[in-house]
């Protein structure tokens, strides 16, 4: 176990407060009239996305200061922990319905994700498994199968509730961990034709998956169903500018964008504050990843290194798909930006997960 410690990096403390206060005002100017309308208060999203920065903020904090070997040895009984509450979830009366997808536990409007607090259990299995066992990595039974195998499990009873972008951000995690542990590239390429395959049994099992496919292709064949979000952003997007409106004076959250608070945050933010407000915000994401891959190679043992790959692995596939869908690069995915998006599991989970890297920039080599 790692003894010396110096000071955490602060490059990266300095891009997550900044993030996390970009997050903080759009939430507001993004929600405001939405929840003004529903809920006669215009603070509703805003006091409930504080009240989880403070908690992920301590969270944060908590974890910055205690050794990331401590979650080694307590990873058997996180992962199974996590298990157990996406299956609880499943159960009818207990897990809360939202969107179509059984997926939270909770009273009201305060309530957990279960599945995305499997993703940080899982970047844990896998740092542990692949900082012991890395030699066996090349192979299919001792190396793949392992630490795949439970992933795939976990994925499975996610897409019960069902919580495709969830998932799809956790199993990709999984494989960038699993590449970079020195897995063979031709199994990759088996396990690419198998996930494809299985994307596509999931995608035309589920009409809706399949009417965005369509709408991906073309979101102007039903403007007022399926293409409706995407249409919505790009128009948010479209008017911004290099400047943008201005903060507060959106024009899409007046019920054009539904929900803007959520996925299509940074379409608001483009459209109010322009290409410079935007490029603000993705200049901050790559400090934050910068910052954390130099964390992965200047760890001081195995196990820090792919714990830390993990975790900016989570952070870059979800703000890559996230914009990706913003912008109408990708279908649409039921994926928050980190940081910024309104969501109370989401934003604790990124902001302890952000601890934890802190905490080994604390003991860099």
């Amino acid at each position: 176990m790692p003894k010396t410690k110096s000071a955490p990096d602060i490059l990266l403390i300095a891009a997550t407060v900044c993030l996390l206060s970009a997050g903080l005002i759009m939430v507001y100017s993004a929600s405001a009239v939405w929840a003004e309308y529903n809920f006669n208060d215009s603070f509703f999203f805003l006091k409930r996305q504080l009240f989880f920065a403070v908690l992920g903020v301590a969270a944060m904090l908590f974890m910055m200061n205690v050794d990331y070997w401590t979650w080694r040895r307590m990873t058997k009984a996180l992962v199974i922990v996590c298990f157990l509450l996406l299956i609880i979830v499943l159960i009818p009366g207990v897990g809360l319905v939202r969107g179509g997808a059984r997926s939270w536990l909770g009273v009201g409007a305060f309530s957990i994700q279960p599945s995305e607090f499997m993703k940080m259990a899982m970047i844990f299995y896998l740092a542990k498994f692949l900082s012991e066992k890395q030699k066996h990595i090349t192979t299919v039974k001792h190396g793949l199968v392992p630490t795949l195998g439970l992933v795939i499990v976990a994925f499975a009873l996610i897409m019960l509730q069902p919580d495709l972008g969830t998932g799809m951000v956790m199993v990709l995690t999984g494989v960038v961990m699993v590449f970079t542990g020195g897995a063979r590239i031709k199994h990759f390429v088996f396990l690419g034709l198998l996930g494809l395959a299985g994307l596509t049994g999931l995608i035309l099992s589920a009409p809706y998956r399949l009417q965005r496919i369509v709408s991906f292709l073309d979101p102007w064949q039903d403007p007022l169903g399926s293409g409706f979000q995407i249409i919505q952003s790009l128009y948010a997007i479209g008017p911004g500018g290099l400047l943008g409106l201005g903060l507060g004076a959106s024009r899409q959250k007046y019920f054009y964008l539904p929900e803007p608070q959520t996925d299509f945050i940074f379409a608001i933010l483009a459209e109010e504050l322009g290409f410079l407000g935007g490029a603000f915000v993705l200049a901050c994401f790559a400090v934050l990843l910068w910052r954390g891959l130099r964390i992965a190679l200047y760890a001081p043992d195995m196990y820090g290194t792919f714990l830390a790959v993990g975790i900016i692995g989570m952070i870059a596939i979800q703000v890559m798909i996230n914009i990706g869908v913003v912008i109408g690069l990708m279908p649409v995915t039921g994926i928050t930006l980190p940081l910024l998006s309104y969501g109370g599991s989401s934003l604790t989970l990124m902001l302890t997960s952000i601890g934890v890297l802190l905490n080994i920039s604390r003991h860099m080599r």
